[in-house]
């Protein structure tokens, strides 16, 4: 009986020595926590010279997100200010750093420890930076990782990111029919693949 022309074979991500883990996770967290200062820079409306501003009483705080507003009008944010901390509505600059980071965060944290095998039931592709789907649910992940680690979310953080985060974005990319099953089940596309869109009726 000849065997089948195409196997996938399970794929390992390698252990990590745990010292090597804990400094990842303390050097990610570092550079988590200097990138949100600098969001925290571009995005102040207040800088501190000016607090002592007497108009400032006068000031409505700003809406933690504000609705857009319409071209010309003098209160609308600055082309430097990010107007969302979603990655695809990033300007291209902004977007490639934070594609940059978040890549060091899924390289070196995420993959390998909750990578788990690579089969055609639980696909992966390395070049997930090309999927935009993954790109926007794993910065959700990232963004979310950043916040419930925190010491400030407390000791039910770290859990919480498991269940409410993690267990849920990895269901939906490893799923055989998520962003990344065009990528690992056919021998004629085995490195990365998007499947083309469904031609139109009467095409």
């Amino acid at each position: 009986m000849s065997e089948p022309a195409h196997k996938s074979e399970p794929v390992r991500i390698p252990d990590h020595d745990l010292d090597d883990l804990v400094a990842t996770v303390t050097r990610l967290v570092a550079e988590s926590r200097k990138q949100g200062e600098t969001l925290a820079l571009l995005t102040d409306d207040h800088p501190s010279q000016e607090d002592d501003d007497p108009g400032d009483a006068d000031r409505p705080e700003p809406a933690a997100s504000p609705p857009s507003r319409a071209a010309g009008d003098p209160n609308a944010p600055s082309a430097e200010e990010p107007a969302s901390v979603f990655i695809l509505a990033l300007a291209p600059k902004a977007y490639a750093e934070e594609l940059a980071a978040l890549t060091n965060w899924v390289h070196d944290l995420l993959m390998p420890v909750y990578g788990r095998e690579i089969t055609t039931g639980r696909p992966w592709c390395r070049q997930w930076q090309e999927h935009p789907e993954a790109v926007a649910r794993l910065h959700a992940l990232w963004l979310a990782w950043q916040q419930l680690t925190d010491v400030q979310a407390g000791l039910t953080g770290p859990s919480t990111w498991h269940r409410d985060h993690l267990d849920p974005t990895l269901l939906q990319l490893r799923t055989p029919d998520g962003p990344f099953g065009a990528c690992t089940t056919s021998a004629a596309r085995p490195h990365h693949r998007l499947l083309a869109s469904p031609v139109p009726a009467g095409v």
